[in-house]
C-alpha cells in the first residue's frame, strides 16, 4: 500500500495528460467531422474525391504512424511541430475521419422525403439542418460516437511513442524503476475508470435522446 501512495502522483500527472489529450482532441475532431460529413453531400465532385481520399488515408494507416509522419517525417520538409501540438494534430485529423463517416451514415439514413418536406414548409438550409436534420442524426450516431470516444481513451497511450508523458509513459517508468509491475496494474486500474466513466455518460446522453424515438 505505501508503494501505491508513492507511485500515485506520478501516475495521476501522467493520466491528467492524457486526459488533456482527451479531451482536446474530443473537441477539435468531433465537429469537424461533422463538417466534413455535411461537406460530403454537397454535388462537387472534386470535393468528394478530396474528402473521400482523406478518410481512406487517415482510417487506412495506423495512427501511431500518423503521428510519427507529423512529428518526425514532416521536419523533412519544413514544417515543425513540438511534441503536443504533433500529437493533438494527428490525433484530430485521424478521429475526424471516423466521425466524418459516423456522421455521413446518419445524414444518408434521414429519408429523403423528409428533405422534400422542409423545402415545401419554406426551410431555409441551416433551418432545415438546424431543426429536421441534426436532431435526428445525433440520435441516430450516438451509440457509434461514444464506442469511438472509448477507443479515444485508450489511444490516447500511442502518445508515449513521442515521448509523451503521458500515463503509460509514467507507469513504465516507474515499474522499470522499481523492478515492479504494480505501476502497469494501477495504470490499467486508471484507463478502466476512465472508460467506466465515459460509458456511463453515454449512457445518460442516450437516454435524454429517448424522446426522438
Amino acid at each position: 500500500m505505501d508503494y501505491v501512495l508513492e507511485v500515485l502522483p506520478s501516475l495521476l500527472n501522467g493520466a491528467a495528460v492524457s486526459l488533456q489529450v482527451f479531451f482536446l482532441v474530443l473537441i477539435l475532431s468531433l465537429p469537424l467531422g461533422a463538417v466534413f460529413a455535411f461537406l460530403m453531400q454537397i454535388k462537387f465532385k472534386p470535393l468528394q474525391w478530396l474528402l473521400h481520399f482523406y478518410v481512406l488515408i487517415m482510417r487506412g494507416t495506423p495512427l501511431l504512424l500518423q503521428l510519427i509522419f507529423v512529428y518526425y517525417v514532416l521536419p523533412s520538409v519544413g514544417i515543425t511541430f513540438d511534441r503536443m501540438p504533433a500529437v493533438i494534430l494527428a490525433f484530430t485529423l485521424n478521429y475526424a475521419a471516423y466521425f466524418s463517416e459516423i456522421f455521413r451514415g446518419g445524414i444518408e439514413a434521414i429519408p429523403k422525403g423528409q428533405y422534400e418536406a422542409a423545402k415545401v414548409l419554406k426551410f431555409t438550409p441551416v433551418q432545415t439542418i438546424r431543426y429536421i436534420v441534426l436532431p435526428q442524426v445525433v440520435k441516430i450516431v450516438l451509440p457509434s460516437v461514444f464506442n469511438e470516444v472509448m477507443t479515444l481513451v485508450k489511444d490516447t497511450s500511442l502518445v508515449y511513442a513521442l515521448g509523451v508523458s503521458d500515463l503509460l509513459l509514467a507507469s513504465r517508468t516507474a515499474a522499470n524503476r522499481d523492478a515492479s509491475l504494480a505501476p502497469m496494474f494501477i495504470a490499467g486500474a486508471i484507463y478502466l475508470l476512465m472508460i467506466g466513466a465515459v460509458t456511463l455518460i453515454s449512457k445518460q446522453v442516450e437516454k435524454k435522446f429517448d424522446y426522438y424515438r
